[in-house]
């Protein structure tokens, strides 16, 4: 019984896992790309986010109450949601004048 069981949680652990919406997000010169993300509403997501600059940045978001370095040439995953409806703005806290985002959630 106590494989079965097991093999069960499994199962459902990889479902659980492809049901979740992937969304990628470059950083290119100090710049997110794309710049606005649309995802549906009462999802989770995962952003999946590859910094190609060889210089650290942060992804931030006070409304997302989510912040991750994300060091030169690496990428990191951010978990968001499931989320309501409106709008979600993101920067990147080591250049916030130009590194702006936002997701857009319907």
């Amino acid at each position: 019984m106590r494989v079965l069981l097991g093999s069960n949680l499994l199962c459902w652990a990889i479902f659980v896992e492809a049901a979740t919406l992937v969304v990628n997000i470059e950083i290119k010169a100090h710049l997110f790309y794309p710049a606005e993300v649309i995802v549906p509403a009462n999802t989770k997501v995962k952003l999946l986010i590859h910094n190609m600059d060889s210089s650290p940045e942060e992804f931030e978001s006070y409304e997302l109450n989510r912040e991750k370095v994300i060091l030169g040439n690496s990428k990191a995953v951010v978990f968001i949601g499931p989320l309501a409806p409106g709008e979600y703005p993101f920067f990147g806290e080591f250049n916030m004048t130009t590194a702006l985002g936002k997701v857009i959630v319907n």
